[in-house]
């Protein structure tokens, strides 16, 4: 502890300073390491925001291929489908598509003139598919999707 006398006077002024200065630099540091972590949190659920609220652009029916709306007709309709795959349970694992509980979505293949495989082209279905308003299409295997107005 330091006793103030005439001849101490700038001694103890300096001990009180550097105790100021080491208890103040503890809690800027202290500040400091709270807000970077509030920020980096704040960034993360950005992120996350980001990816559950996907940009899915929106299709005319007239708009879409002749073969996706004979997709669509056969959905309508009940089948039958030309691919055994076709009602399977779409798993969604890209999350283009707003987040929903697995067997929520489910996906009929397009065909593609020219190919004679499956291709890339599908209509993906939310809900019940045999009455489901919430119908959207891909042409590129799942990379975006156009929810289909009808």
């Amino acid at each position: 502890m330091c006793q103030e006398t005439p001849a101490r006077s700038i001694e103890c002024s300096g001990a009180r300073a550097r105790r100021a200065s080491q208890k103040w630099g503890r809690g800027w540091a202290t500040a400091l390491l709270t807000a970077c972590v509030g920020l980096l949190l704040l960034l993360n659920l950005c992120a996350a925001m980001a990816r559950a609220t996907p940009d899915v652009t929106v299709i005319e029916w007239q708009q879409l291929p002749a073969e996706a709306r004979e997709v669509v007709r056969l959905i309508r309709q009940g089948g039958p489908f030309p691919y055994a795959k076709d009602g399977s349970v779409f798993g969604n694992y890209e999350g283009v598509l707003p987040k929903q509980k697995r067997g929520y979505y489910h996906e009929f293949t397009v065909k593609t003139p020219g190919l004679s495989s499956r291709g890339a082209r599908r209509i993906v279905v939310g809900g019940d598919w045999k009455t489901s308003r919430e119908l959207y299409y891909t042409g590129n295997h799942y990379a975006s999707f156009q929810r289909i107005k009808e």
